[in-house]
């Protein structure tokens, strides 16, 4: 592949090494320290202690939600979100098949179907033509919901995700979900700093979810969270996450099934010392993508950038190559060369427990899947 050195030394000099590049690692330059010792000191280590509730209200504010609930991770935040929004065993969401298989397993967690439908272009993830296109051929409206005519199932919810941190076209889709009556579920895991028209990601549908996983820009080691602007709603999901206990000075009564999702306090406290710095790391990282961008423009290199009315947080920057064997002979390049790339995800419905899902022809995220790779993308 033309200019590989040229990529490779331009991303070495970008981080000031020729040791191994990962793709994202963490960065601890706060107060993670400081409040990791308080709270070993406090001895509240486990799922009770003040900085889950102040996680809890940091997520608030920086999402604009009413109310955030702490849980282990993102997956378990989708899960608990969909159930939450009335997903039954049975019922059938519709999301991408190019994600991250968290979104699909959500799902099928709570005994749902995965349908996929397809990506657009420019944002990478779910396209409100192609929901649309897909319900005006495939479902009907009853008196109680949305039903696939082809299934016979209830298509309960939507469940699109803001790939690498580039926020779909929210607009279009809550407008198609709410013709539909199909409740919007976001999945934000990664996300955390992103805009829509100036509003968070994770703020426009029902619930939005988000992940602190070790690779993510904000990151606790495992956590997730749920923010919703419906408080009973969001109460509820606390409650279900801390394993639907009734309060009681010593009696155990748990009145419905529920999850023991809760986010220690020791992941909590680093997860505040994170968020004290998210302004910080989302500025770095959007200068790192500016550099990029102008390095790969010059090479005719397509280097991922945000759309217009929106904020992307970079969180993984990608380029899109011409074709799957000059994205083969990139990936083999760079890793020889010890800097870390990764192509996109193989489509949900190439994996055997989603073969047999429903989808429309995925052009487009067939397409992105043989040219989108991920390059090192850490807070330098």
């Amino acid at each position: 592949m033309k200019h590989i050195q040229d990529i490779i030394s331009f991303i070495q000099d970008a981080f000031q090494t020729q040791e191994f590049i990962p793709l994202h690692e963490p960065r601890f330059r706060g107060n993670e320290k400081k409040y990791l010792i308080d709270t070993i000191d406090s001895t509240f280590v486990s799922s009770v202690g003040a900085y889950v509730d102040q996680f809890e209200n940091m997520m608030e504010s920086i999402t604009g939600t009413k109310k955030a609930v702490a849980v282990v991770n993102g997956t378990a935040a989708i899960q608990v979100s969909l159930r939450l929004a009335g997903v039954n065993a049975g019922d059938e969401v519709i999301t991408q098949a190019l994600t991250f298989i968290a979104t699909a397993n959500s799902i099928a967690y709570n005994g749902a179907i995965p349908v996929f439908v397809d990506v657009d272009l420019d944002t990478m993830g779910l396209s409100p033509k192609a929901l649309n296109d897909f319900l005006e051929e495939h479902a009907e409206l009853r008196e109680d919901g949305c039903y696939n005519k082809t299934s016979g199932r209830r298509i309960a919810a939507c469940l699109p995700m803001h790939t690498f941190g580039f926020p779909v076209h929210l607009d279009e889709l809550l407008e198609v979900c709410n013709q539909w009556n199909i409740v919007l579920v976001e999945d934000a895991a990664e996300s955390l700093g992103s805009k829509y028209k100036g509003k968070h990601t994770g703020s426009f549908g029902k619930f939005g979810t988000f992940s602190f996983n070790g690779n993510k820009t904000v990151t606790c080691g495992g956590g997730g969270a749920i923010v919703t602007n419906d408080i009973t709603l969001g109460e509820k999901g606390k409650y279900l996450t801390t394993t639907a206990k009734k309060p009681h000075p010593y009696e155990f009564f748990h009145d419905e099934l529920g999850y023991n999702y809760r986010m220690p306090n020791l992941n909590a406290a680093l997860a505040c010392a994170q968020l004290e710095q998210l302004d910080s790391m989302l500025k770095n990282k959007r200068e790192l993508a500016g550099m990029y961008n102008k390095f790969f423009s010059e090479k005719g290199i397509q280097f991922r950038t945000e759309l217009p009315n929106t904020e992307a947080n970079y969180w993984l920057m990608c380029v899109e190559l011409k074709d799957k064997k000059e994205r083969e002979q990139f990936l083999k390049e760079m890793n020889s060369n010890k800097v870390m790339s990764r192509p996109i995800w193989q489509l949900m419905f190439r994996l055997p427990m989603y073969a047999a899902c429903q989808r429309d022809e995925q052009v487009n995220a067939q397409f992105l899947e043989d040219r989108i790779v991920n390059i090192p993308s850490s807070v330098r």
